[in-house]
């Protein structure tokens, strides 16, 4: 029996869209561009996600790659890009509705230190019983043992959780692990169709 949802952050209750964040700071095009494919490249998210970064660290490395007349906004943007991140519609829905059918809601997300260090200012994360952030525990998704963690902190039966995620290895990982898993398409009505379908089986 499913008892627990298991949600993804970015990409599925909120929107992380690194041209329309760079859009926030920026109005010349070519920047726009340039702070996308710079500040937001994977080799700095996936350390800040890990954990393994620091922001001053990391403004100094995309500064390095970046003209002079951006630098102060590389600053802006790490320090406060957690403000530009649209929740999904339909989603916090969602989550009442599935509180409301007695489920325990937790949040599993490869999310770096800023955001961690200002979570209290996201009413979302108030429908949720326990939280799992990568940097917290120094392991980011796919890895099996970011699973175990949550499950293991707080006594969750791996068979009688779902797990949903927009990025498929990291849906493939859950259901390694034992898991339920459902990828996320961006509709909110076709995944509360699959969830409780699952219910009644």
């Amino acid at each position: 029996m499913v008892k627990n949802i298991i949600f993804d952050f970015g990409q599925v209750l909120v929107r992380f869209a690194p041209y329309e964040i760079a859009s926030c700071y920026v109005a010349n095009e070519a920047d726009r561009r340039l702070l996308e494919q710079v500040v937001f490249d994977r080799k700095y998210w996936d350390r800040q996600d890990a954990g393994t970064i620091t922001n001053d660290e990391m403004i100094a490395s995309v500064c390095a790659d970046l003209p002079a007349h951006l630098h102060r906004v590389v600053a802006d943007i790490v320090h406060t890009w957690i403000y530009h991140i649209p929740p999904i519609p339909g989603m916090e829905d969602l989550l009442v509705e599935l509180k409301g059918a007695g489920k325990q809601l937790y949040l599993l997300s490869n999310i770096g230190k800023t955001f961690i260090e200002k979570k209290d200012e996201f009413p979302i994360l108030s429908h949720f019983d326990g939280c799992v952030f990568s940097a917290d525990v120094g392991i980011i998704k796919p890895a099996r043992e970011i699973f175990e963690c949550l499950c293991n902190r707080y006594g969750l039966n791996p068979a009688e959780c779902v797990f949903i995620d927009d990025l498929a290895a990291n849906v493939a990982a859950a259901k390694s692990y034992g898991i339920h898993a459902l990828q996320f398409f961006g509709d909110p009505k076709e995944l509360k169709a699959r969830l409780f379908a699952l219910f009644t089986d």
